[in-house]
C-alpha cells in the first residue's frame, strides 16, 4: 500500500507517466485474484500443512530445553530440520500470490507443552506433537494428493507425504519405547 501511495504521489508530481499504475494495479489484482481462487481444498491444505510445521518446529524448540531425554531431543531435531524444508517446498509450490504462514502454530498445544519438563513434557509432546499431529499431517496430505485441484500443491503433498508418514512411524516407535500410550 506504501509502494501503491507513492507511486500516486510520483505521478501526480509528474516525474513518471500513468502507465505504471495500470500495470501495478493489474498485477496487484492477478496475485490477488489468483489467491482468492484457489480451491477449498487447497486452501485447508496449505492451512493444514503449514500450521502442522509450524507447530513441531516451535515445539521441536521447547523439547531442546524442556526434555532430558535423548531419544526426544533426537526425534525433535529431526522435526525441525525436516518441518523446515516441507515449510520451503510448499512455499515454493504455491501459487504466486498465495501466503504460507510460518508463524501459525496451534498455541493450545504449545501452551500446555510450556509450563511441563522432563518426563512429563516428553509424554506430552510425544502424544500430542508426535503421534497425533502427526496423524492428523499424513491425513491432511493424503486428501490433498488425491483430491488437490492445484497441480503443484497435489504434487507437493505427494512427494512431501512418505516424509510426514515415516515421522509419524518414528514417533509411534519412540511412544512405544518410552512407554507412553
Amino acid at each position: 500500500m506504501k509502494a501503491h501511495s507513492a507511486l500516486v504521489t510520483l505521478v501526480a508530481a509528474g516525474f513518471i507517466g500513468a502507465a505504471p499504475i495500470t500495470v501495478l494495479a493489474q498485477t496487484q489484482a492477478a496475485s490477488t485474484t489468483q489467491a482468492n481462487d484457489l480451491p477449498a481444498v487447497d486452501k485447508a491444505f496449505v492451512q493444514a500443512a503449514s500450521e502442522s510445521s509450524s507447530t513441531e518446529i516451535d515445539t521441536a524448540k521447547l523439547a531442546t530445553s524442556q526434555s532430558q531425554d535423548k531419544d526426544v531431543k533426537s526425534f525433535a531435531h529431526h522435526m525441525m530440520i525436516d518441518h523446515t524444508k516441507l515449510t520451503m517446498q510448499l512455499k515454493m509450490a504455491a501459487p504466486h500470490g498465495v501466503e504460507v504462514p510460518t508463524d501459525n502454530s496451534d498455541t493450545t498445544v504449545i501452551d500446555a507443552l510450556k509450563p511441563l519438563k522432563g518426563k512429563e513434557f516428553d509424554t506430552m509432546y510425544i502424544q500430542k506433537v508426535g503421534v497425533e499431529g502427526h496423524q492428523k499431517a499424513v491425513a491432511a496430505f493424503q486428501k490433498e494428493a488425491q483430491e488437490g485441484q492445484n497441480a503443484d500443491l497435489k504434487k507437493a503433498a505427494q512427494k512431501a507425504l512418505p516424509t510426514i508418514q515415516k515421522h509419524l512411524k518414528m514417533a509411534q516407535d519412540l511412544a512405544a519405547k518410552k512407554g507412553v500410550q
